[in-house]
């Protein structure tokens, strides 16, 4: 017969039994949601990485004007001033410009955003032919009131400009050749911040969009390097840490970039 101190303790371990049980299930849920939530994650930053690497990050809408104008839950503020006065010229020209560029001389390109100045050395030496047509085009106004259109923030860390419809599909008429694709500093894969690329749809279809990186960002060196952020590290950053407005990591800044001026002087 059970005595009553021996039936407690009975009833006792089988509850322990029982809170044991239902903390372990509880634990293997907890790591199974852990574990989705961590695949999912690395999907949107391996997506991020492969559409740059396949030539998506190109002339195709990413993050243009509709984008923009759509409400995002939490957008941040906008951190930068209001446009100065003016449209994008629009121009379009029936081929690439003569090569008149100093191949031995420095260039450097000014762009006067409403985040602040951005200003780059241009590597006519190793990118001849992009760093002509950068040249023509700021001479003949195409960069000035241009919005910078897209922000990447996972995976592949840059800013993209040069586009006058401001919707990733803008080109000045013609494409421009691969350049300085064997440049040391990408060649394992990544594009250290700092470096000023093209843009591209694939091999020799370079225009006039190109992109700033703000922080190293693992890409094939498929785009065209051409130069590199001399000053304005800090407004990179200002534009990058106010988001992008479609909230999965690529999408129209919530920063109202837009330059103003851009000039290319020797």
């Amino acid at each position: 017969m059970v005595s009553s101190d021996q039936r407690r303790r009975q009833l006792a371990r089988e509850k322990f039994e029982r809170q044991q049980q239902r903390r372990a299930e509880r634990r293997r849920r907890a790591r199974r949601r852990t574990a989705v939530v961590a695949a999912a994650v690395a999907v949107v930053v391996a997506a991020g990485a492969t559409a740059f690497a396949t030539g998506l990050f190109d002339g195709e809408d990413k993050g243009g004007a509709d984008v923009a104008d759509a409400p995002a839950p939490g957008k941040k503020p906008d951190p930068c001033a209001k446009p100065a006065p003016g449209e994008p010229a629009k121009l379009s020209f029936p081929k690439e410009p003569e090569l008149d560029v100093d191949t031995s001389a420095a260039y450097r390109m000014k762009l006067t955003t409403t985040c602040g100045d951005i200003e780059l050395d241009l590597d006519a030496k190793n990118a001849p032919r992009t760093v002509n047509s950068f040249k023509f085009l700021a001479d003949k106004g195409y960069f000035d009131h241009t919005r910078c259109h897209r922000l990447t923030t996972r995976g592949v860390y840059v800013l993209q400009c040069g586009d006058p419809t401001a919707a990733g599909t803008g080109t000045p008429g013609y494409k421009l050749p691969d350049e300085n694709l064997k440049d040391p500093r990408i060649k394992g894969g990544t594009y250290p911040a700092g470096t000023v690329a093209m843009a591209n749809k694939g091999p020799g279809t370079g225009g006039s969009q190109f992109f700033l990186v703000y922080k190293d960002s693992e890409l094939a060196p498929n785009y065209t390097p051409f130069g590199t952020v001399r000053a304005g590290r800090d407004v990179l950053e200002k534009i990058a840490g106010a988001g992008e407005s479609a909230g999965t990591g690529d999408g129209a800044p919530n920063a109202t970039v837009v330059v103003d001026r851009a000039t290319v002087t020797k």
